[in-house]
């Protein structure tokens, strides 16, 4: 289930762009000493129910006033169109790395999706009327035709089922890899964001196709991951401490352990050198380097490197202890590393 404590729709963002005026209405601004509008108290009083859904807005201003109107048009969709913080973020990242744009067949569709990202608005919602009591308080209303809004969003829906469609359907050899359990989790996302235009069309009342949540499409990707061998091979390893603390961080998120014909292999380099200080203690500096590599081209798709000194009162224990203090640190940041290289996989390239 998606989060309700997160943005409204596509429209997670940074600045406020203003509102259009409705095209189809003449708007009534600043006239003070006249007559309150109906349509302050009651906006479908002049706007056709069947046709808009509608909202007021008052304020100090008239730009603040409309930006209440728009404000309170997107409340009335209210926990239908929020979703999770982690989501819309990833979502607007796929927009500005151009990753949408690479799997978008709709340009016009692309074009609407990377506009309302920055905005904190309804596609298509307008300014119908503005109006100045005479003193200091502006009414605005805005409105949201439901024709247009439903053929935009509907058109939205569908492209991002074509991307989703491109991103999954890939032959069998293909989809147990890293850039497999990529590709599905990005349809994740994307269809985390349809989820979220199908909501909006339904309060709207525009009929819906049946199509896959995101969780369908992560329980694929866990699937993945699951089916994934990696192997790993440690050089100068010492009690097996850091080939378990790595093999623990791939199993954490579901990797298979691997064997001689992994996919994948993670190279583990660790070069343990006295170091001499003029201290009764005797001192180890302990340098590691690990390089997670497809296993067919030898490419190092995540570089890893950590080094630190310790000491003690010999240099035995001094080696111990760099190896302990190695191992505490690759449980403490490797799987995060690992699982942020994963979640950004697709969005990089």
């Amino acid at each position: 289930m998606l989060s309700i404590a997160g943005f409204a729709l596509v429209l997670v963002a940074c600045a406020t762009a203003p509102a259009s005026r409705a095209s189809n209405v003449n708007v009534t601004s600043d006239l003070s000493n006249s007559k309150e509008p109906n349509w302050v108290r009651d906006p479908y009083s002049k706007y056709n129910k069947q046709v808009y859904i509608a909202a007021v807005g008052m304020a100090g201003s008239r730009v603040a006033a409309e930006k209440n109107a728009i404000g309170n048009l997107i409340a009335i969709f209210d926990q239908s169109i929020k979703i999770d913080e982690k989501v819309s973020t990833s979502y607007q990242e796929a927009v500005k790395n151009g990753v949408i744009a690479n799997w978008s067949e709709n340009t016009a569709v692309y074009t609407t999706i990377s506009v309302s990202v920055g905005m904190h608005s309804l596609i298509g919602a307008e300014i119908g009327d503005v109006w100045n009591d005479g003193k200091n308080s502006y009414y605005a209303v805005a409105v949201l035709n439901k024709a247009k809004a439903s053929q935009v969003y509907s058109e939205m829906v569908t492209s991002n089922q074509a991307m989703i469609d491109s991103l999954v359907n890939i032959p069998p050899e293909e989809k147990n890899t890293l850039n497999g359990f990529a590709r599905y989790q990005f349809a994740a996302t994307v269809a985390d964001m349809t989820t979220i235009y199908m909501n909006l069309l339904s309060v709207i009342g525009a009929a819906l196709p049946s199509l896959k949540s995101g969780d369908d499409y992560r329980l694929e990707a866990s699937s993945i991951i699951k089916a994934i061998p990696v192997g790993i091979r440690v050089h100068n390893d010492k009690a097996g401490r850091i080939h378990g603390a790595f093999a623990k961080a791939f199993s954490d998120l579901g990797f298979l352990s691997g064997g001689n014909n992994s996919p994948y292999l993670l190279e583990v380099n660790i070069i343990p050198t006295p170091a001499v200080y003029p201290s009764n203690y005797k001192y180890t500096r302990i340098e590691l380097k690990a390089d997670l590599r497809d296993a067919k081209t030898g490419a190092v798709l995540l570089p890893y490197n950590f080094n630190t000194r310790v000491g003690h009162v010999s240099q035995e224990e001094a080696d111990n202890s760099a190896y302990v203090m190695a191992e505490r640190e690759i449980n403490k940041e490797y799987t995060k590393l690992l699982n942020k290289f994963l979640s950004r996989l697709l969005l990089e390239k």
